[in-house]
């Protein structure tokens, strides 16, 4: 993103969110034993794909929702762009 030229205000929307992502990631590692055991990279692909992440709760305002998820797709995109090709 920062090769993008984004606004400084866009770039911190997009860290924000992405912290959200990552403490429901927190979340999710505490209540659910199968995304516990997984790898860091195994469970972010776990809950999020390539049309959204995953819900937000305490609820947050469709608006704030979508928004989320436009974050979490280009994190997704740049995840896949990123991965080595196999050997």
């Amino acid at each position: 993103m920062l090769d993008e030229d984004l606004a400084a205000k866009t770039l911190r929307r997009h860290r924000d969110r992405l912290w959200l992502l990552g403490g429901d990631l927190i979340r999710g590692r505490y209540d659910d034993v199968k995304l516990k055991k997984m790898p860091v990279d195994k469970a972010i692909a776990e809950i999020i794909n390539e049309e959204r992440g995953p819900l937000i709760w305490p609820r947050i305002t469709e608006a704030e929702q979508n928004a989320f998820d436009a974050s979490c797709r280009k994190f997704y995109k740049f995840l896949k762009s990123s991965r080595k090709p196999p050997r």
